[in-house]
């Protein structure tokens, strides 16, 4: 398949991964204790990501895939110059909190975390490799959370405001574009790995919730001014779980609803971008009874120290209905979605809709008038080698290929302004929603198992060689 149409000459083409999911070396050169290590595969990893099943250290009981994940800490090297080799002009990682403030609380950092990013950004740079760091995905340290209750508490912001500064500090020159918090909605819809949170019994849940979305908010923008004033060449992005949301029919009650669930996942953004809290948000949480503890010099804060850009994940839309019994069939995933009959779907039921990313890429782009940035798009599959070792995955480069023109078909045909496109998982890795290693994403095959086993090999597959040639090609060659 040939394309007339070229993207941007700087256009950021790349991958992106996260620390807890495929460094590994979970206590090693003075890395603390995170939410995020604690957190198993199997039937009780979704009561604990949401807060309601209380794991605040490792048992016999459960396999911890974080532990060890792909061992990239100790393969950096090598997995960097595969990237390298693929032609990346940007990779996505995040920072471990916990290997710069193995407690949170600490008044210095641990300066062996702080030299292994140092060194990790200078290998990118090697190869021509701009970094697009996270800085905090879904991470935060247990200390904090034992000690003060994670996000529900004011003080995380000052332990947050620390931790940015001695970042911005040291990798200032080695790292241009941030991310303040990893899909800052997943808070309403997994709390523990959101934002530390396990609720105890009568808490008001709701309540909980929006003081820890205040708190990260509020850190967020107070991480965009200091950024900002240690190097004004810094660009810092937000980051949200998308994914449209389609009404299920065209009765007005589900049009409404689609709106309403739009609107819960823009609500973040919307600060974050325009730098104050929506009215239709104040509006339903004051009907709730939920008191946003707003300090004097909050409101100021956030008006005034918007991010730069958007940045979101896309895997699927949704369709949303006030059917109740139709919404019954889907309880348990972490987005509940009515099954959507126009749409495939893939093993793990995510519906596939390349249509689906250029409409969203024109919702946001209207509705924020800002740079927009693809930090995470991808197929999870079940990948199995042949008799010669190789992974033939066509169907990645299907989902890739539809993806990769819809981004295109916005840029060039909508108008909409996109700085790069990092593919999810670009390294197989553990995941993040099951704790599964057999749920592949990479272009990259990692010889792990879901229990751990394995040699850890790398071997590239057929993805590898066409993502090469689409970043080679500018997307103009997406055979």
């Amino acid at each position: 398949m040939k394309n007339t149409m070229r993207f941007p000459e700087n256009f950021l083409w790349g991958g992106a991964t996260a620390a807890n999911q495929c460094e590994g070396a979970y206590d090693v050169d003075g890395r603390g204790l995170a939410n995020v290590d604690l957190v198993p595969v199997g039937k009780d990893r979704f009561p604990i990501i949401t807060g309601e099943k209380k794991h605040f250290a490792f048992d016999d009981a459960h396999f911890y895939p974080a532990k060890g994940a792909i061992d990239m800490y100790n393969t950096y090297k090598e997995d960097i110059a595969l990237f390298g080799e693929m032609g990346f002009k940007t990779y996505r990682l995040s920072i471990a909190w916990t290997r710069i403030f193995p407690k949170g609380d600490e008044l210095e950092p641990n300066e062996e975390g702080l030299l292994f990013y140092e060194n990790v950004f200078k290998e990118c740079h090697k190869y021509g490799i701009e970094p697009l760091v996270t800085i905090t995905h879904f991470d935060c340290p247990m200390h904090l959370i034992t000690e003060y209750g994670g996000w529900r508490n004011r003080k995380l912001v000052d332990f947050y405001e620390r931790l940015v500064t001695v970042i911005f500090t040291r990798y200032k020159g080695l790292v241009k574009y941030w991310l303040t918090f990893n899909e800052i909605n997943m808070i309403l819809h997994a709390p523990f790995m959101g934002a530390g949170i396990y609720f105890e019994e009568g808490e008001n849940k709701l309540q909980t919730k929006f003081t820890a979305i205040h708190h990260e908010l509020v850190a967020s923008s107070l991480a965009t001014k200091i950024a900002h004033e240690i190097d004004p060449e810094n660009k810092v992005g937000c980051m949200l779980a998308a994914g449209l949301s389609y009404p299920y029919n065209c009765a007005p009650g589900d049009v409404f609803k689609a709106q309403k669930d739009n609107r819960q996942n823009y609500a973040f953004i919307d600060v974050q971008s325009r730098g104050a809290y929506p009215a239709y948000l104040l509006k339903e949480l004051e009907r709730e009874g939920v008191v946003l503890p707003i300090l004097e010099g909050d409101a100021e804060l956030l008006a005034e120290h918007t991010v730069d850009f958007i940045s979101f994940s896309y895997y699927s839309s949704r369709v949303s209905t006030e059917n109740e019994e139709l919404l019954a069939q889907t309880a348990g995933n972490i987005f509940a979605s009515v099954k959507n009959p126009f749409l495939e779907a893939s093993e793990w039921g995510w519906q596939i809709d390349p249509l689906g990313l250029r409409i969203t890429m024109n919702e946001l782009y209207d509705r924020y008038q800002k740079p927009l940035f693809i930090v995470e798009n991808g197929l999870g599959a079940v990948d199995i080698p042949d008799a010669q070792g190789a992974i033939n995955d066509d169907y990645r480069i299907d989902y890739l290929r539809a993806h990769v023109q819809a981004m295109n078909d916005a840029i060039n045909l909508d108008g909409v302004e996109l700085l790069g496109y990092t593919t999810w998982g670009c390294i197989d890795l553990v995941s993040a929603g099951t704790g599964e290693m057999k749920k592949r994403y990479g272009f990259i095959y990692v010889d792990r198992d879901n229990d751990g086993n394995g040699t850890l090999k790398r071997t590239k597959k057929k993805s590898f060689g066409w993502y090469k040639k689409v970043i080679a090609s500018a997307g103009t060659d997406l055979d």
